[in-house]
């Protein structure tokens, strides 16, 4: 199946994709700063450059887009038809270089929360948030 779009048009998409500040980002960035935590953003001295780091918690946190970090099961993991095998292999990339960052910052003695972007919708909100405020404060008492 041809692409719907032309080279032109698919390079400009592809390239507003952000890596820092996405909407999911922010959400979670407004509600535990309003909830009182402070953090550092993509602290580039740990493994993955963890989207919020919490050194008063030895913890951080990564929010991945469930698309480009392979969430398993997830409605909005969708492989694209056209070039699958080359998307397969990045996202695959990407899983991988997850699992060693986050096994490395074990290795460091932190802790490591990961949000997905599917957990951030409306209807879990709430839900996600109140219990990630509660794993990061809770956790080192």
């Amino acid at each position: 199946m041809p692409d719907v779009h032309d080279k032109e048009t698919r390079s400009y998409n592809m390239s507003r994709i952000r890596s820092k500040d996405t909407k999911p980002e922010m959400l979670v960035r407004k509600f535990l700063f309003k909830a009182g935590l402070r953090y550092k953003l993509h602290d580039k001295s740990l493994p993955g450059k963890p989207d919020l780091v919490f050194p008063k918690y030895k913890t951080v946190l990564f929010i991945h887009g469930c698309f480009w970090h392979g969430h398993e099961g997830c409605k909005y993991f969708v492989v694209p038809k056209t070039r699958t095998e080359w998307w397969l292999e990045k996202i695959w990339n990407n899983v991988e270089k997850d699992n060693r960052n986050i096994l490395e910052l074990h290795l460091l003695g932190w802790s490591v929360l990961v949000v997905w972007e599917c957990e951030l919708k409306r209807d879990k909100r709430e839900r996600t948030l109140t219990d990630l405020y509660h794993k990061i404060v809770c956790q080192s008492l």
